[in-house]
């Protein structure tokens, strides 16, 4: 799996990630489980073309001193498809920048 992980976080930096996770995107259906939701103008060619699919998602794991994030990006609804594929450059873009503006707001230096 191609992840992006932020390891090695005390106790309180992994709390304050995930406070800022809860406050800014949605929960997944487990604890420590998020989701970063593509807006429509970053999904790839087989995403637009398979809207049905949709909205696509990149999954978020808060887990031990570690977050994960994920790059893949997923589909709630449909498991199996050409549209369910790793990040575009500007996709995997997208949750870098993400992953900066937190790390910042949360004044980690992880």
């Amino acid at each position: 799996m191609r992840q992006f992980v932020i390891d090695e976080l005390s106790p309180m930096e992994r709390d304050n990630i995930d406070s800022y996770l809860k406050r800014t995107i949605k929960q997944g259906p487990m604890i420590g489980l998020y989701w970063i939701e593509l807006p429509p103008d970053l999904h790839s060619a087989a995403q637009q073309g398979h809207e049905e699919h949709g909205p696509f998602y990149l999954a978020v794991e808060v887990a031990g001193s570690a977050v994960k994030f994920e790059l893949l990006v997923r589909s709630r609804f449909n498991l199996h498809c050409s549209c369910i594929a790793h990040t575009t450059a500007v996709q995997r873009q997208f949750v870098l920048d993400f992953i900066d503006r937190m790390l910042t707001a949360e004044m980690i230096k992880a």
